[in-house]
């Protein structure tokens, strides 16, 4: 049987950019960020470098009619939408991009002048080149330390980075988004500046030096938004979103820092219908064990979230939750996305400090539940809402279960919260896996029929 094809026409992006042989920066990471945003990288290798996890060993210049011959393949051939730039190492290679530039729509230049690892990238004597394309950009996406190098200007809190970028949008670029990662403080602010307003971007540090891949990663992720012809703030704002993602559960391969997961949110949503799922048995099986000793009068909450999970919209937990009736435990609807706000606040917040979490359920607190979790063998922790200090989350049991967690000795099988809600409040039992949650329920339930 001859079957009719189906084609989809993505839109197609160019980068032009080193090859990195490690694969957590360059054309690699830039054609899997592409790809990932819903785009089809082209490439063009301006050079080879032999690095890894640890640094560059080495790196070899392609000669400048190849570097050309492959731009010109790719933009003969494709309806480019967009391009981005990476590392072009020399003042000869920068100066053909810019030549080309009348071509190259939504360029977005990234000025790779030294690797995450400390290793130079671009030759001392091309700095002062990036000036011609700069003026072709439609926006130019420079960390602190590149800043400072284009604009001679210091940038070391955010009214610099604010004053970075005017420099360089009277260069001629469209816009400037000055990074702050190089920035020190809790809290990271990319600034992006156009002729017309300032926009600032904040998100919180993460605790990692595996940020290999982290500018490209952006600059790739904001060219692909604005081929999908995502306005400069929006396609910026993704392409943020997305960076934060990645860097936080950054991949661990290597000997030296990893690298960024350029497929963070691909992943994770390829994981929502296997956790929808995961919740659901984990409802069926607490039907089939008839938990009623278990359930709050306000009815039980079973959550699970995608494995990158960071807002309750990847959070899949039962609608109307579940509760006691004359024949067992019931649950009043079906499983969904978003459905749970408390049980998901709580679950994301213990996440904040053990991501392996990912299943949570809530359980009345009563003498004997509380006895009963003893038999779980593991660490039980909990908290006082009297002492959540001024200025903290507004949501009491996210606040608690995140200090709960932060504070016990080892991540706990089960959080105690006694703000009083239900039956003198409540119980959060917190797994990894489903099957894992099911057993802690199972657990402490057959202990609390025993002590009976």
């Amino acid at each position: 049987m001859t079957r009719a094809d189906g084609p989809v026409t993505p839109p197609v992006v160019l980068t032009v950019a080193g090859s990195d042989s490690g694969g957590g920066a360059g054309i690699q990471a830039d054609l899997k960020t592409i790809e990932a945003c819903g785009g089809f990288g082209t490439s063009a290798i301006t050079s080879v470098t032999a690095q890894n996890t640890t640094g560059v060993q080495g790196q070899h210049l392609l000669p400048i009619a190849e570097i050309e011959a492959q731009i010109e393949a790719v933009i003969e051939d494709f309806d480019v939408a967009a391009v981005k730039t990476g590392m072009l190492a020399t003042s000869e290679v920068i100066e053909l991009v810019a030549d080309h530039a009348a071509v190259l729509p939504n360029l977005v230049v990234d000025p790779v002048m030294v690797a995450a690892s400390g290793d130079r990238l671009l030759a001392a004597e091309a700095e002062d080149a990036y000036e011609s394309l700069i003026a072709e950009a439609t926006v130019v996406t420079p960390n602190a330390d590149e800043a400072a190098v284009l604009t001679g200007r210091d940038v070391d809190d955010p009214a610099a980075a604010e004053q970075a970028g005017r420099d360089l949008v009277e260069m001629g670029a469209d816009s400037a988004l000055v990074k702050g990662g190089h920035v020190p403080g809790d809290t990271v602010v990319d600034t992006l500046v156009t002729e017309d307003e300032v926009t600032t971007f904040r998100h919180d540090r993460i605790d990692t030096e595996a940020t290999h891949g982290s500018g490209c990663t952006l600059s790739s992720a904001i060219a692909t938004q604005l081929a999908h012809g995502d306005d400069l703030s929006a396609a910026v704002g993704s392409g943020i979103d997305l960076l934060a993602s990645a860097v936080r559960y950054n991949v661990d391969v290597g000997e030296g820092p990893g690298a960024v997961h350029h497929l963070v949110r691909t992943r994770d949503d390829a994981a929502r219908h296997p956790t929808s799922e995961a919740v659901e048995r984990v409802v069926s099986a607490l039907v089939d064990a008839d938990v009623s000793a278990l359930v709050p009068e306000r009815g039980m909450t079973v959550a699970g979230t995608t494995p990158y999970a960071e807002t309750p919209d990847a959070v899949a937990a039962v609608e109307g939750r579940i509760t006691r009736t004359m024949d067992g435990v019931r649950p009043n609807r079906g499983v969904r996305f978003g459905a749970s706000t408390t049980v998901a606040r709580a679950l994301l917040a213990a996440r904040e400090h053990d991501p392996s979490l990912r299943f949570a359920i809530d359980c009345r607190l009563t003498d004997a539940v509380e006895d009963a979790l003893a038999s779980l063998g593991g660490a039980i922790a909990s908290y006082d809402p009297e002492e959540r200090p001024d200025g903290a989350s507004a949501d009491a049991i996210a606040w608690g279960t995140g200090r709960a967690v932060e504070t016990s000795d080892g991540t706990p099988a089960a959080v105690i919260g006694r703000e009083g809600v239900g039956v003198g409040g409540r119980v959060t039992l917190l797994a990894a896996d489903a099957d894992d949650l099911v057993s802690r329920v199972e657990t402490v339930h057959e202990a609390v029929k025993d002590g009976a």
